[in-house]
């Protein structure tokens, strides 16, 4: 999700990447910077050197404040990572087993039989936390995970699917697992991480951060900000009513998201897990290995990271974040042990990841093609899909072309790829409709870096 602007320092290494390569990243970023489609900071390394790292765009618009090197950006579900690391120490310090029970250690919620492995995994089946805020909550005021707790016990919203059934992305099991830390460790939940994880890899600029719910403010923040239609400016998630209340109300919970940190640190994590600084090489491992559902299918995804194997370039394990005002990603490429960051704090357009793999690897980019629709065909499609409490993509049809937009984003050209599933341009993403029995258009699924993300017709 997520004028001037100077550009700052460049920094290119000799050693791995060849200067043209290096060139060709810095080409890619600044012409989408040119375009007002690239607003923030990259780091790309291999085997922990930096090869290219620049700066793009304002920190601070008001103050006319430009990012550094230095900026701290919210990670948004780029946090989880952390949170699974979290659970991981307490397991190595023999405080918890994956196969423990959610209810061992939070017994007033009302759901059976799912184990801590389950929550990592995002096969838990618990429903989203985020849609009940939007139906129970006072949003003016700001909650906390256990305000999420207690609304999950009062309300108990029924479960989508068994545990194991399936996988089904959670941003209410990595909240009830920064909970869980909470409880074992008898520590807050951003304390305990810096305790065991910033502190020891000398992160010193990553820190759990809410901004709204502490009131107070970071050196070198990085303020994300949403394209707001209307005015055509960037303009501070608070201001926008369509995403205002959500980043607000939400702001004190943690565990899917609220860590902070710079494109810097995020390469010291990246290299720590390399060694055995934090755990053993055969508990880290765990991390890396996909999980299994009740019918013996692998899911792509470890412990809060996403693991796929890539043409060219082998085994990753991957994240993105999206927030309203930030679009983040770390990518590891395990085999070649190089390293992508990318953090974004003006919410427009994607991540440009193929792209930068490409340069990196010598791959031709393939030119994607569209194929001719007939227009009747495509109203079918028109609507509003739901993909998450207060963020959708409406589709439309103008002058025989198919269109999306998601909230608080620009419109942009949908491609037909092959029935019911179309691709984008501007940004590596395709979109697959999805029918019901009878034919009728039900629901979609985003498919965006390594993600899958449904979304249910409200209109």
């Amino acid at each position: 999700m997520r004028k001037l602007f100077f550009v700052i320092g460049v920094l290119f290494a000799s050693a791995g990447l060849a200067q043209d390569r290096a060139l060709q990243l810095d080409s890619l970023f600044s012409q989408l910077h040119k375009e007002q489609k690239f607003y923030g900071n990259v780091l790309i390394a291999e085997k922990g050197a930096v090869v290219y790292q620049k700066s793009f765009g304002k920190a601070n618009i008001t103050t006319n404040t430009d990012l550094t090197a230095n900026s701290v950006f919210e990670l948004a579900s780029v946090s989880k990572q952390f949170t699974a690391m979290g659970i991981m120490l307490l397991r190595k310090q023999g405080k918890l087993s994956y196969e423990d029970s959610l209810r061992k250690f939070i017994p007033e919620l009302p759901y059976q039989h799912i184990t801590i492995r389950q929550l990592l995994h995002h096969t838990s089946g618990l429903p989203d936390y985020m849609e009940l805020f939007s139906n129970n909550w006072d949003t003016t005021k700001i909650a906390t995970n256990k305000d999420m707790i207690n609304l999950l016990a009062t309300h108990q919203p029924a479960i989508l699917f068994a545990p194991g059934e399936k996988w089904e992305y959670s941003n209410t099991g990595y909240a009830l697992l920064a909970s869980i830390i909470e409880k074992v460790s008898g520590m807050e939940f951003g304390a305990y991480l810096h305790k065991y994880i910033f502190k020891p890899l000398g992160m010193k600029s990553t820190m759990v951060f809410r901004r709204r719910f502490e009131k107070k403010q970071l050196p070198d923040y990085a303020y994300g900000y949403v394209f707001d239609d209307k005015s055509k400016k960037f303009v501070l998630p608070d201001s926008l009513p369509a995403t205002a209340s959500m980043v607000y109300c939400l702001d004190g919970i943690v565990g899917d998201g609220t860590v902070n940190s710079t494109t810097g640190d995020l390469l010291i994590w990246d290299q720590a897990l390399y060694t055995s600084k934090l755990l053993p090489a055969d508990m880290l491992q765990e991390a890396f290995v996909p999980g299994v559902l009740n019918d013996g299918k692998k899911t792509n995804y470890g412990f809060g990271w996403g693991i796929h194997d890539l043409k060219g370039i082998g085994k990753t394990a991957s994240h993105t974040g999206g927030w309203p005002g930030y679009n983040t990603l770390i990518e590891r490429h395990l085999d070649a042990n190089r390293t992508i960051i990318v953090l974004k704090n003006h919410e427009r357009q994607g991540l440009v990841v193929q792209k930068v793999r490409n340069i990196l690897y010598g791959i031709k980019e393939e030119v994607k093609r569209g194929i001719a629709v007939q227009s009747d065909s495509l109203t079918q499609y028109v609507g509003e899909y739901e993909l998450a409490p207060g963020f959708s993509i409406t589709i439309t049809v103008e002058q025989d072309k198919i269109f999306a937009q998601a909230t608080g984003q620009e419109k942009f050209e949908l491609f037909s790829e092959k029935t019911d599933w179309f691709f984008l341009k501007v940004v590596e993403a395709k979109i697959k409709f999805v029918r019901n029995s009878v034919g009728a258009v039900t629901s979609m699924t985003l498919y965006q870096d390594g993600q899958e993300v449904e979304g249910a017709k409200i209109k």
